[in-house]
């Protein structure tokens, strides 16, 4: 019954801005570390950003390092990702993922539980 839900994308101007949440039921997500992934046509599914079990530390993709921030609100089992700076190279399927693993947070293959997508779209 674990279920892991995106909202908030959809189309933002080049320099925009869009907030992106995931709320997440059947699981406590104190106990996982969380990440969003994103996916666009014809490419791999790559990694944006993770957060540890407490929120101290996070990590960034290349691509995103001073324009994205993840949080997470324990308390409430809700991960966020602030998109600042939006270009259109960011237009993807964005994917929240949670693991209970150890391995290196940028690995996807240890998520073992992934939201649907939410669909974000970077116009020139």
């Amino acid at each position: 019954q674990v279920q892991l839900v995106e909202s908030g994308g959809g189309l933002v101007q080049a320099g925009g801005s869009l907030r992106l949440s995931c709320s997440v039921s059947g699981l406590t997500i104190s106990n996982y570390r969380m990440a969003w992934f994103r996916q666009a046509p014809g490419k791999e599914r790559d990694f944006v950003a993770g957060v540890e079990w407490s929120g101290r530390y996070k990590y960034y993709g290349d691509s995103v390092k001073g324009r994205f921030t993840i949080s997470r609100d324990n308390a409430k089992n809700l991960v966020f990702l602030q998109m600042n700076s939006l270009q259109p190279e960011d237009t993807a399927v964005y994917y929240c993922a949670a693991t209970s693993g150890y391995g290196h947070i940028m690995s996807l293959s240890q998520y073992g539980h992934w939201g649907q997508g939410t669909q974000v779209n970077v116009s020139s």
